[in-house]
């Protein structure tokens, strides 16, 4: 009977998707070796073969979950370009990043958990950084073509305008993942429609 043979990218996507549920439902302190390989069902031989240590497996999950969310949003930015109605394709764009279903809520704890993991964590402050950053580069890009249509007011600053709306954005998120009874999928959707509204 010949090996089986293992795909090294499955693997270790299903070690990150295996990061991913441990940290969603214990938080990232509990995504150990030993943790994550018993949610994939892998022995820790396994998992070691391919992460040497817990914070490469964790900074491997967190630039899984960059490479998943960027990909799922830039399938969406081309519609910015709709000249048919410029201000809901923005809408539909940013809304990816919000805590709106349970995929881009589970994403939102995950990215809150790593943040602040970040904190005390040097190891993952690069790519909480990169969280950081992309989140206002995508809306700068939302903003720029908004303003390009004319749906934005020439007067408004977009460097500033970018970093309210990315505050908007961080504190829907948190509190969609902490009071999700409180701020509603409804909810959320219509204060960033009214922001974007407000700038017309």
């Amino acid at each position: 009977m010949s090996p089986r043979v293992v795909d090294p990218v499955a693997r270790r996507r299903a070690v990150a998707e295996a990061v991913f549920r441990v940290v969603v439902r214990d938080g990232v302190e509990q995504a150990s070796l030993r943790n994550v390989a018993m949610e994939a069902g892998l022995s820790i031989g396994s998992i070691r073969h391919y992460f040497d240590s817990h914070d490469a497996m964790v900074i491997f999950a967190v630039e899984f979950l960059i490479a998943s969310i960027d990909e799922r949003v830039m399938t969406h930015v081309r519609s910015l370009r709709d000249k048919d109605d410029p201000r809901r394709p923005g809408e539909r764009v940013l809304s990816e990043l919000l805590p709106l279903d349970d995929r881009r809520r589970d994403e939102a704890v995950l990215w809150l958990a790593f943040a602040t993991a970040a904190r005390t964590r040097p190891s993952l402050r690069p790519h909480a950084e990169r969280l950081y950053d992309g989140l206002r580069t995508l809306c700068a890009r939302a903003l720029k073509v908004m303003s390009e249509a004319g749906t934005i007011a020439a007067a408004h600053d977009l460097a500033l305008e970018t970093e309210r709306l990315a505050s908007l954005l961080n504190g829907l998120t948190v509190d969609g993942v902490l009071h999700p009874d409180r701020m509603t999928p409804e909810l959320t959707v219509s204060v960033l429609r009214g922001h974007l509204d407000s700038l017309r």
